[in-house]
């Protein structure tokens, strides 16, 4: 039954939620503050968050920050007002891996919170496969991708990746030499088709090279592709 953390201050919106995932047989944990949120999460690790921009105490968008440092793989969704627009950019910025914008309907949660629990099941049945030898790796000199375990490590040393940065790096690097825009990064990556979120996917290639590239400022791996976008460079693969 998978484990599901809404955080959310609005109780009769909490409770109407609340009833329609333990009707689809999900088990549902609530907090009314950010405090509450990340206490939760550290007393047993949900399988996602769904997390309210506008909280009591801390607001989502730092809470977010806080899990994300704690568990780069915790699958969180912000659920933010349909015109908080910045929110929902700053929302991607900082880790969340979706949004859903309120007014929502049940129908459409259910079906957003399918989709995503089936992404986080794929991720755990690659991790398992580990188990059974069946290992998928990418190598280019130092830079060692390790996509079951969903690892990366530079000269044997481990980077922490959070869920957006490592699926952007591995899709990249598994098209070497092939130049994206934004909108198909997005697309693929985030699954949202906006202009006003190029800016999300260059904070996340900022902050990739960051943790990827010995020189961010001069990256060798992933090379701004002048007037189209992203590309990963493999230079010497092993």
């Amino acid at each position: 039954m998978p484990r599901i953390l809404l955080v959310e201050d609005d109780l009769e919106l909490s409770a109407l939620v609340s009833r329609r995932l333990e009707e689809e047989q999900y088990q549902v944990v609530t907090a009314e503050t950010g405090p509450e949120a990340i206490l939760a999460v550290e007393q047993e690790l949900p399988d996602l968050v769904l997390l309210d921009i506008m909280l009591p105490e801390m607001d989502g968008l730092e809470v977010c920050r806080r899990l994300r440092s704690k568990d780069p793989l915790l699958y969180i969704i912000m659920l933010t007002a349909r015109s908080g627009e910045l929110d929902r950019i700053v929302g991607l910025e900082v880790g969340a891996d979706d949004y859903i914008t309120k007014p929502f309907s049940l129908h459409e949660l259910v079906a957003r919170l399918h989709s995503a629990l089936r992404r986080v099941r794929l991720t755990n049945e690659r991790t398992d496969s580990n188990q059974r030898g069946e290992v998928e790796k990418l190598e280019f000199g130092d830079l060692q991708i390790d996509v079951t375990r969903r690892q990366v490590s530079i000269a044997s040393v481990k980077l922490h990746l959070t869920v957006r940065e490592f699926d952007l790096l591995v899709f990249l690097a598994s098209h070497p030499e092939q130049p994206f825009s934004r909108s198909q990064l997005l697309d693929r990556i985030w699954n949202i088709q906006y202009e006003g979120y190029d800016r999300t996917v260059d904070s996340h290639i900022q902050r990739l090279r960051a943790k990827v590239e010995k020189d961010p400022g001069n990256p060798t791996y992933i090379r701004t592709v002048w007037g189209v976008g992203y590309k990963f460079q493999p230079g010497e693969q092993t």
